[in-house]
């Protein structure tokens, strides 16, 4: 059996301490602007894809909307499938890996926030096929909301003081920028976390940062027509917020 990576091992019996991590924090403020962004037709069908314990499909599923949760990881699906048992939601929740979906123009809408799955993978090539997937999963007319990692931040600004910033909320995780590649813009960290039985966790990541122009263009090759990009202010999305190299992240509105 190959080695697992690092995002596999990372979301292992991570579920309860995943739930109070600081960047999970936004989720009805995210949901409000989804909601609009979809001009509150609940009739759409959505695909969350790398939803984790099911926070936003959870909350966009409490207020009428049909969502199909996607993760590769077992005790992160198992989580939200328990969230979702006790609020009474019919949500499915299937484990696919989100670079070979089974999905064939079945969703009017998908989501992909929060670093879910895009910008982990190892390669840009199997990046780009998380993309693909997504695609080929959307009908003809649709729309993509996802965020992902602003190649302009580490440009400008020290990775380790964001996380530094960031963890003085609640949350375990803490992570050691060792390097910025500035050939494959690609962040090397050592990431530790405890998970929920109390195991400590030391992982060597890699996680790739994009350039707007980037994402605009691997986009427009699976045919999306429109494609914005604003800044991802946590749990307050907005089309004010233009993309700043002080943003950690960028907000993606795509759709065809």
């Amino acid at each position: 059996m190959s080695k697992k990576q690092w995002y596999e091992s990372l979301f292992e019996n991570y579920a309860d301490s995943y739930d109070n991590e600081v960047f999970t924090q936004g989720t009805m403020g995210e949901c409000d602007f989804i909601e609009k962004e979809l001009q509150y037709n609940k009739a759409l069908k959505i695909i969350d894809v790398g939803c984790g314990t099911g926070r936003h499909a959870i909350e966009l599923s409490k207020r009428g909307y049909t969502v199909t949760g996607i993760d590769l990881s077992a005790s992160q699906l198992a989580k939200a499938r328990e969230k979702a048992k006790q609020q009474d939601l019919q949500i499915d929740f299937l484990q696919h890996d989100a670079r070979n979906l089974p999905f064939k123009q079945q969703f009017d809408v998908a989501l992909m926030l929060c670093e879910g799955g895009f910008p982990l993978m190892e390669t840009d090539e199997m990046n780009y096929e998380i993309l693909k997937n997504i695609s080929q999963a959307l009908k003809a007319k649709a729309k993509f909301i996802f965020t992902t990692l602003n190649g302009l931040f580490p440009l400008f600004h020290s990775i380790n003081q964001f996380h530094e910033e960031g963890s003085t909320m609640e949350g375990n995780a803490s992570y050691d920028s060792k390097h910025f590649d500035l050939m494959t813009f690609r962040d090397y960290n050592i990431t530790k976390v405890t998970d929920d039985k109390g195991v400590e966790k030391e992982l060597e990541c890699n996680e790739r940062y994009y350039v707007p122009t980037e994402i605009t263009w691997l986009l427009k090759t699976l045919d999306f027509t429109k494609i914005e990009i604003f800044g991802a202010t946590l749990g307050a999305f907005s089309r004010e917020d233009q993309l700043q190299t002080k943003d950690f992240e960028m907000l993606v509105l795509a759709e065809r």
